[in-house]
C-alpha cells in the first residue's frame, strides 16, 4: 500500500477494503467459488461494471489479496485465487454477514453460510479456511 493516512489497523483495513466492491468480490470468490472474470461480472447480484471489476481485481491482486494465473483452457482468461491474506478475512466476513442478517434483515437464504459458520464457531471456520487453502493455495489454485 502506498501512503496511509495513519497506521491505525482499522484505517489500514478500510483503505484496502473500504470501497463498495472489494469485499463483494472477495465474497464471490470465497463463498460462491467464482474464479474467472466473467463469472464475477455476471454472477454479482449487485451489478458491478466491467471497468470497476477490472480495476478492483487489479487492485486486489496488487495488494496481495488475490493471485491471477493463466487459464490453461483459454489464452486470454485468467483464474483468480485467494491468498492466505484474504483467507484470513473469513472470520471477519462471517461476522459482517451475521450482523447484516440480524441487524439489517438480510435475506435468510443469502445469510445461511455466515450463520452456519458462526454457529459452528472457530472449528467450523477453521475447516472452511482449510478447504479454501486447499482449493486456492495448493496445486496452483485449481
Amino acid at each position: 500500500m502506498a501512503t496511509s493516512r495513519s497506521e491505525c489497523p482499522l484505517n489500514l483495513a478500510v483503505e484496502l477494503l473500504g470501497d463498495r466492491w472489494s469485499l463483494l468480490i472477495l465474497r464471490d470468490v470465497m463463498f460462491a467459488g467464482r474464479r474467472h472474470y466473467r463469472e464475477l461480472l455476471l454472477g454479482s447480484d449487485e451489478g458491478i461494471s466491467t471497468k470497476l471489476l477490472a480495476d478492483r481485481l487489479q487492485a486486489l491482486t496488487a495488494a496481495g489479496m488475490l493471485t491471477r494465473r493463466p487459464d490453461p483452457t483459454h489464452r486470454q482468461k485468467g483464474i483468480y485465487s485467494l491468498t492466505e491474506r484474504s483467507i484470513a478475512l473469513l472470520p471477519a466476513l462471517v461476522q459482517f454477514g451475521v450482523w447484516g442478517h440480524r441487524q439489517l434483515g438480510a435475506d435468510d437464504e443469502l445469510s445461511r453460510t455466515a450463520e452456519t459458520l458462526d454457529r459452528g464457531g472457530s472449528k467450523a471456520q477453521r475447516a472452511f479456511m482449510a478447504r479454501l487453502r486447499q482449493d486456492h493455495l495448493q496445486a496452483g489454485g485449481v
